[in-house]
This record gives C-alpha cells, structure tokens and sequence, in this order.
C-alpha cells in the first residue's frame, strides 16, 4: 500500500526534536493533497525520514493523536483521519519561567479559596473528582493599584493542602506550585481567547459591563501527565497584549 510522503525538515538543536517533527509533520497532513495517501510510513522509516530516534518519533505520533490528526492502529498501522480539522489552534512551545515572569510583578489580593466543585467543562482534567480547591485572586498596578486581572485557580487537592497562602499574595501560582510546593511541571497548556466582561468581571477589573476582556486559560501538568492546576484569568483589554516571538533559525 503507497503511504504518505511527508516533507523534509532541518531540526533546530534549541528546541524538543519531538515537537519539531510533530510539528512538522502536522503541516504536511494539513498541507496535503486530497488525492494523497492516508496511510503514514512504519514509525521506523519515519524516524530515519526525519533523522530522530524511535523513541522520538513515537513522542511526536502521540501529540498528533490527542489532537486527532491520526489514529494508530496495531498490525494495521497509523492512519491521517479524513476528517481532521484544518483550523486546529496553533501550539507555541515557550517554557515555564516565561509564564511566570507573565504573571509576576503585580499586587495580589486573596479574595477566597477553600474546596469547590469541579466545573463541568473542567470534569475530563480531574477525573473521578467531584471537588478541588478553589482560589480567586485579584491582581492590580502596584504603581497605580488600578485592577488588571481576576484569577480562579482550580488545584488538585492534595497539592492545594501544600500552598501556603502567604506565598499566593507574592507569586504567581505556577512560581508556588514549582518552587514553593516542589511541583515537577512537565508542561502548560496555554489558550487566549477575546471574550466580553460579564457583570462580575466587569466590577473586579473596574471597566463598562460587555467591554472586550482576553481571557486565559492555563493548564498545569506534572512529571506524570497529570493536570495539577486550572487557571482562569481574565485580564483587562487595554492591560494585556499577546506577543510570540518565533526563531527561524
């Protein structure tokens, strides 16, 4: 059976050969003819198509599967799904200090924690839980003490029973999780998205109810694949910019 012929690529030795390849490799299925096969190449040939190891290439296959790009098959083999969305949302990879050094230099106001339910659309990041911890927080100008943003953290309870609270009105979440609670990060999941200000945001961040607000929302991982903690924020419009700087080199 003809299998697909993906494109080349140069790897860059700053980043995860992983992410490069997977990358990579989800430009050419996006990128694909109609006529083209939908059968991908053994993971061997394409582990020597890119130049990466087995391991790697395997790596790389698993991050096209969440996304539903392909569907691996055993004695059958690994598969383009016909239906795979061309409009997926482009993954950046940064690392965790760049989110931190996001978060930080800002007043932090502790406004409640305690445990609360799992949001429904949390449900599938905290599997056979019915509650976690709960903290919302206020950021403000340190020069100005104008608000900026209003944050809901949703943490593992086990984790959360670790945190010192004095440490959340000096860093950011992701910095306690890390250095204060001993947190092994593996990664964040990071989405951006424009959204209008709701009644109560609207009051936190001092701005008109329905003004344009970004709302972020931030996914922690530990060593294990396991979600630690879900961060919510909304930040002021006119107080947030998103800005990726991507080496072509």
């Amino acid at each position: 059976m003809t299998t697909f012929a993906p494109d080349s690529l140069a790897l860059n030795r700053k980043l995860p050969l992983w992410y490069q390849v997977s990358q990579s490799l989800r430009a050419s299925i996006l990128g694909r003819s109609p006529e083209a096969p939908l059968r991908l190449p053994t993971e061997d040939a394409l582990a020597a198509h890119y130049g990466v190891s087995v391991l790697t290439m395997r790596q790389a296959l698993k991050e096209l599967e969440t996304e539903g790009l392909i569907s691996r098959h055993r004695r059958r083999g690994t598969f383009i799904e016909p239906g795979a969305q061309r409009g997926a949302p482009v993954r950046l990879l940064g690392s965790v200090d760049a989110i931190v050094a996001q978060q930080s230099g800002m007043r932090t106001q502790l406004l409640a924690h305690g445990p609360v339910s799992v949001p429904r659309e949390l449900a599938e990041h905290f599997p056979d839980m019915t509650e976690v911890a709960g903290f919302r927080r206020l950021r403000s100008d340190e020069k100005t003490d104008e608000p900026t943003n209003h944050a809901r953290n949703y943490v593992r309870p086990d984790v959360a029973a670790r945190i010192d609270l004095a440490d959340l009105e000096r860093w950011p979440m992701t910095k306690v999780l890390r250095d204060a609670v001993g947190i092994r990060i593996s990664r964040i999941t990071d989405t951006v998205e424009a959204r209008l200000a709701d009644p109560e945001t609207a009051r936190l961040l001092q701005v008109p109810l329905l003004s344009p607000i970004l709302h972020y929302t931030g996914i922690t991982y530990d060593e294990d694949g396991h979600v630690v903690d879900v961060a919510r924020i909304h930040y002021r419009g006119d107080r947030f910019s998103f800005t990726v700087t991507l080496d072509a080199h």
